[in-house]
């Protein structure tokens, strides 16, 4: 009882002290903030607080794929993640966001463009009206992701300087032309396909990308052997790596609750939990079903293949988590972390090197994810197949002509001495431990 008095004692000041910090010009003494005003707000407020975890997934990436891979690539791998988001966000400001979003002049369409830069006019303050502002800068960051994704899958062996060149074409005309099919209002939408917060729009068109990156440049220098049996080339960190996927799951909070874009109201509210619990549900379920496939396959239990199937419960979940109940994302999550150990298996059977799983996580579940909101969610499953194919091929055969024009310029991959010394030496010309230095200089 003593607790609850406390409570009401502080609820009105509190009030007032988060309204007065929301509203300096208000005079409080009259008349508040109008209720329209303080939604605004608060929808605002959270969706930056959405943006920010989303870009904290960077690091999260930077740690899973520079753990996954050898030391002598690490300085390379930080670098590309570090330049991923430095290009996205100039690009996506200048083109990339008028591209995705080009107006309703554009509705049903293939393609538009709505001009230059960002409008900084914010709408009239009404629950559920987005400043362009900080809509934009929650776009951004998941431009960011589809293009980082990439890094893992063609580590090791790819020039820096080819790297940059795909990174700028992926965020500023390859996913916002596919994310406005959807997202924008364009043809898929209009067919009824769905896609809640990026399963396909952003996991599978990274993953396919990355997947085009890893053929066309072929397997790393002694992956497979002469008589093509395969030798795994074991991470050289995989405290960094599961300290990556645990940022990546929190950063998924703001991935997947911060896509309800609009948090007040009662009814707001109840899906953005649902979609949090959801999204938890089908994550550790991959993880669990993961390793215990792992386990059975492969005779141990894998910490890498459960960090995989956790990740892959998330990109599973992801395009359905508001439309499914607990139980399904469950069934969703546990299916995806399955489906990761095949992809796995299937990409060494077929000899394509792929560091870090990228595309069976990303790909190979982004379009389980599609998959599974026509299947669970009960959206019409005729456009659920359309979209889950047709995104994923254009970014893989968009990326293909990339980097096999690259290739063709010999300007993709980096010499053999050269990959054998590492890329953090022969790349960017500092290691990332100091010990190393003497040894690679």
């Amino acid at each position: 009882m003593k607790r609850l008095n406390l409570m009401s004692r502080w609820r009105l000041p509190a009030t007032l002290l988060a309204a007065t910090l929301l509203f300096p010009d208000a005079s409080f003494a009259e008349e508040g903030p109008t209720t329209a005003e303080l939604a605004y707000a608060i929808d605002n407020m959270i969706l930056f607080i959405a943006a920010v975890l989303v870009l904290f997934m960077q690091a999260g990436f930077a740690m899973l794929e520079a753990g996954f891979n050898e030391s002598k690539n690490a300085v390379n791998i930080l670098c590309k993640n570090v330049m991923d988001l430095g290009i996205g966000v100039v690009l996506f400001y200048i083109v990339g966001y008028s591209l995705m979003y080009p107006g309703e002049a554009f509705s049903g369409g293939f393609f538009g463009f709505g001009g230059f830069g960002v409008s900084e006019t914010p709408p009239a303050p009404e629950p559920g009206a987005l400043n362009p502002q900080v809509d934009w800068l929650f776009q951004v960051a998941f431009a960011a992701t589809a293009a980082t994704i990439v890094s893992g899958a063609v580590a090791g062996r790819m020039k820096f300087s080819a790297y940059l060149v795909y990174s700028a074409i992926l965020t500023g005309l390859i996913y916002p032309i596919s994310g406005m099919w959807k997202w924008g209002g364009g043809w898929l939408d209009a067919m009824g396909f769905y896609d809640f917060a990026g399963s396909i729009v952003v996991h599978a068109v990274g993953g396919f990308a990355g997947l085009a990156g890893a053929l066309v440049l072929g397997p790393r220098l002694g992956r497979y052997a002469a008589d093509g049996s395969s030798r795994p080339i074991p991470g050289h960190n995989l405290t960094f790596a599961t300290l990556g996927v645990f940022i990546l799951w929190v950063g998924w909070y703001g991935f997947n609750p911060g896509s309800q874009l609009a948090f007040t109201g009662a009814a707001n509210t109840d899906a953005t939990v649902l979609i949090a619990a959801n999204t938890t549900l089908a994550a550790a379920m991959g993880t669990i079903l993961a390793l215990i496939v792992a386990w059975i396959v492969f005779g141990k239990p894998d910490l890498t293949m459960a960090l995989n199937g956790a990740l892959a419960g998330l990109v599973g979940i992801t395009a359905n988590c508001d439309s499914v109940t607990n139980v399904e994302a469950l069934v969703i999550g546990g299916v995806a972390g399955v489906l990761v150990i095949g992809g796995i298996v299937l990409l060494d059977k077929a000899k394509i090197d792929d560091p870090v799983g990228a595309w069976p996580v990303h790909g190979l579940c982004g379009i389980w994810g599609g998959l599974a909101t026509g299947i669970f969610g009960g959206h019409p499953m005729g456009a659920q197949v359309i979209g889950s194919l047709v995104v994923p091929l254009w970014a893989f055969a968009t990326m293909f002509i990339v980097f096999s024009a690259l290739k063709a310029a010999n300007a993709l991959r980096v010499a053999p001495e050269e990959e054998q010394r590492g890329l953090d030496m022969s790349e960017h010309g500092i290691p990332a431990y100091g010990s190393e230095a003497a040894s690679r200089a």
